[in-house]
């Protein structure tokens, strides 16, 4: 698979279901977001955007369907009539996951 490895990015194994992709994500959002990550703001900026980017392929089972067919060439080629993906802000992902503001 080329690309990213989104699986990998939330510490999870193909194939997961979505509950599995949800717990993943709830634990690595709050570990890197940059709020909490003061000290080191920038690196857990670019580990939360990476977080947040896999949630949005691995929670959508249309985007889902193509990376686990193509890897990420697949979402960026739009391979069998798909969209692309990262395009979802990381803070509307997070917001609309916890249900809320981050600050």
């Amino acid at each position: 698979m080329k690309g990213k490895d989104f699986y990998n990015v939330l510490g999870l194994q193909k194939p997961s279901n979505e509950t599995e992709v949800k717990k993943a994500y709830r634990k690595l959002a709050m570990k890197w977001h940059p709020d909490k990550n003061q000290e080191n703001k920038d690196y857990a900026e670019k580990k939360f955007k990476a977080v947040s980017e896999a949630y949005e392929v691995l929670s959508d089972p249309k985007k889902k369907e193509l990376f686990d067919q193509y890897g990420e060439d697949g979402l960026k080629d739009g391979f069998g009539g798909g969209g692309g993906h990262g395009g979802a802000n990381p803070e509307d992902i997070f917001s609309q996951f916890f249900g809320g503001g981050t600050g």
